[in-house]
């Protein structure tokens, strides 16, 4: 993958966590990029991010407090994904990463072009949540 697009996963890893850049702007610069889609492993903290030749490239995250709990709790994620998209003054990525976590979620992939986002427990229990319109 070439620097330039390696720059920009970064800088949306970094504004994630650091709270400087909201979801809804993530995305569109990702996609700007070329990307298709990333995935968050939370039991490697890292985060891979796709591009549609099949490329790839994997970043560590800042790691987040707290154990990936057994069992995918799935009303638990919607309404932690519910907050998360309201984005308010409460909330913070490193704050949903260890509420999810809590919450059984072991990672979770987004596809840019299927609209959705799919959450997976240790068990490969499944949540989708598919963007808003």
């Amino acid at each position: 993958m070439d620097a330039e697009r390696i720059s920009i996963a970064s800088a949306c890893l970094h504004a994630a966590h650091d709270g400087s850049v909201s979801f809804p702007e993530i995305v569109g610069k990702l996609i700007a990029a070329g990307f298709e889609g990333y995935a968050v492993d939370y039991r490697r903290n890292t985060q891979t991010y796709y591009l549609p030749d099949g490329d790839s490239v994997m970043l560590d995250m800042p790691p987040s407090p707290g154990a990936v709990a057994p069992t995918l709790d799935p009303a638990r994620v919607e309404s932690l994904v519910r907050w998360a998209q309201a984005n308010g003054p409460d909330y913070s990525y490193s704050g949903f990463c260890e509420e999810v976590k809590a919450a059984g979620c072991a990672g979770y992939i987004v596809s840019f072009s299927g609209r959705r986002v799919v959450y997976f427990s240790r068990m490969a229990e499944i949540h989708v949540e598919h963007f808003p319109n």
